[in-house]
């Protein structure tokens, strides 16, 4: 036994050891590996100078500091001015506008929608996006609310040639306008969203407001939204029920609500109140009522939810992305304490159980980075029937489960850190808070659910285009090869259980997750993500780190993350 440390000798109850340094990274994407090989697996290697530019500015210090004085420091809703006049303006922290003007300026908002995006970037305009905003996504989260809806906005606004002349110019910009005006003053201008009311929820067509016809060509909304995503953009697209001249109901609509009507009075949306939200702090959310406010009518009459979830099918990419982002900063920063943090004498990278959690949420990372990139792929692929087979069953399919598995890695890796990841000095009781919010947001775990059942039984197809997807990587490995099997005879049943949903979901998602790392992933990954996700039964899942002793963990620790020289 080694003796007694003399008490002369040990440290003053001041003097710091054994503590992590801050976390350093030079660049958000030359050092992530599974991001850049899924970039260039779905061929959009056109971005990397871009995405290089783009990872360098995100890890400037200053961005994290500015990502914890805006979640301190939470918006504030301000009912009157000065003089008794009623605003409803939405006051925040500089550190929040310093965020957003760095996303407009690198076109997070709307970037593939820019003329001439597609030819310029390799027609992957939408994938080169999802892996910046996925880099975004590390940094803070809250801002990416309005970026999000932005960018599914425009997926709408320009079914509508009336509504794209006016808005979409000056939402296509990169610059950030936070004044609050009307947008023919603007330099720049962002998009909410209200859909859910408070006797509804996600069955929006429980949603009571009505919209009245007025004699300007637009509409009277009157009625209450019970979530009002970013209440401080310039515009929502909404859904109410129209009217006709009798007063019959037309149906369901989307319309287009601003901030301030056509002759340049302040719209009568009032803030009722803010959400004090579990994470997304540094985002405001509103509950709001309309006294006859103006709208615009978007798409056409009674077709509201279709038109609306144009856009909603963009913001569920960005859920996939988001999470993933998150993801990806939470494996980072557990393996750099574990990597400079001992215990009994010895650095947890290198103790056999910490090492096999570490390398499990490596695997996991890297398996929702793949899917997350090849989503983004199938966007860029309007025209293509195919891919757009692909977009409608595993946008739905891939929200579930990636944002279902990320609260559980933030969990991990907070552990990792032990009662350091628990206090609000460092990101992962941030990260932890926020992940919820992308899995319950723009429908729930069993509205995907449901959403992929409704896929696969509309049309054979849309099978048939999985089964395609899935063939790629049939031969590499046993355990693939019998997983592929027996998920294909269950789709060749068509028996789709509605109380079974969930596990048929998870199968889907992982299979695919598992033909992208097979296909051109890291083969230690890979063979690792296979031999516990694709394993029924095998003793895999109830937490993170039950790896198979043959697995080469420190080896996957080391991709997916080393420190940087």
């Amino acid at each position: 036994m080694n003796a007694p440390q003399p008490l002369s000798a040990r440290p003053a109850p001041d003097a710091v050891f054994n503590q992590v340094p801050p976390l350093a990274d030079p660049n958000l994407f030359t050092s992530d590996r599974a991001l850049e090989a899924a970039l260039e697996r779905e061929g959009a290697t056109a971005g990397r100078d871009e995405l290089t530019r783009i990872g360098r500015e995100l890890a400037d210090p200053l961005d994290v500091e500015r990502a914890r004085q805006a979640n301190q420091n939470p918006p504030v809703w301000k009912s009157f001015d000065a003089q008794g006049r009623r605003v409803d303006r939405i006051e925040f922290h500089p550190a929040w506008h310093a965020l957003m003007e760095g996303i407009v300026a690198r076109g997070f908002h709307a970037s593939p929608w820019e003329p001439g995006a597609a030819a310029t970037k390799g027609r992957r305009a939408h994938a080169i996006r999802a892996a910046g905003y996925l880099m975004q996504g590390r940094v803070e989260h809250g801002t990416l609310c309005p970026t999000t809806m932005t960018y599914g906005a425009v997926a709408a606004l320009r079914r509508d040639a009336s509504a794209a002349r006016e808005w979409l110019p000056t939402i296509l910009s990169r610059a950030y306008d936070p004044s609050d005006r009307p947008i023919e003053g603007k330099r720049g201008a962002l998009i909410g969203m209200g859909m859910t009311e408070k006797q509804g929820g996600s069955d929006v067509r429980a949603n009571t407001t009505t919209a009245v016809r007025s004699h300007d060509g637009g509409h009277r909304l009157t009625g209450h939204k019970w979530f009002y995503s970013a209440p401080q953009c310039d515009a929502h697209l909404v859904l109410a029920h129209a009217s006709d001249a009798s007063g019959g109901d037309e149906g369901l609509t989307c319309f287009v609500v601003p901030r301030f009507e056509p002759d340049g009075t302040r719209n009568a949306v009032r803030v009722q109140r803010l959400k004090d939200k579990v994470g997304n702090r540094s985002n405001a959310s509103a509950e709001v009522e309309f006294v006859e406010a103006w709208g615009r009518r978007l798409g056409e009459t009674g077709r509201g939810i279709p038109t609306i979830l144009e856009m909603g099918t963009y913001t569920r990419l960005d859920c996939v992305v988001g999470t993933t982002g998150m993801m990806r900063e939470a494996v980072v920063q557990a393996i750099h304490h574990a990597r400079h943090r001992s215990t009994f004498g010895v650095a947890l990278v290198d103790q056999p159980l910490m090492t096999a959690v570490l390398a499990d949420l490596a695997i996991e990372s890297e398996a929702a980075t793949a899917l997350a990139l090849r989503l983004a792929r199938a966007f860029d692929a309007e025209d293509d029937e195919s891919e757009t087979l692909f977009r409608r069953l595993m946008t739905s399919a891939s929200k579930y489960w990636v944002c279902k598995r990320g609260p559980e890695l933030a969990a991990e890796a907070m552990e990792v850190l032990g009662g350091n990841g628990y206090v609000e000095e460092g990101p992962l009781a941030r990260l932890y808070r926020e992940m919820p919010v992308n899995s319950i947001w723009e429908g729930s775990g069993n509205i995907m659910c449901l959403d992929v059942l409704r896929a696969l039984g509309r049309s054979r197809a849309t099978a048939h285009v999985v089964v395609h997807e899935l063939e790629r990587a049939r031969g590499r490995l046993r355990r693939y090869d019998a997983a592929f099997e027996a998920f294909t005879a269950t789709l060749a049943e068509r028996r789709f259980d509605e109380g079974s949903a969930r596990g048929l979901v998870r199968r889907l998602v992982t299979l695919v997750q598992a033909s992208l790392l097979l296909s051109s992933g890291s083969t230690l990954v890979a063979e690792a993500f296979c031999e516990t996700r694709l394993a029924e039964h095998a003793g895999w899942g109830a937490a993170y780190g039950e790896l198979p002793a043959t697995t080469d963990a420190r080896g996957i620790v080391d991709r997916a993350w080393s420190e940087p020289c």
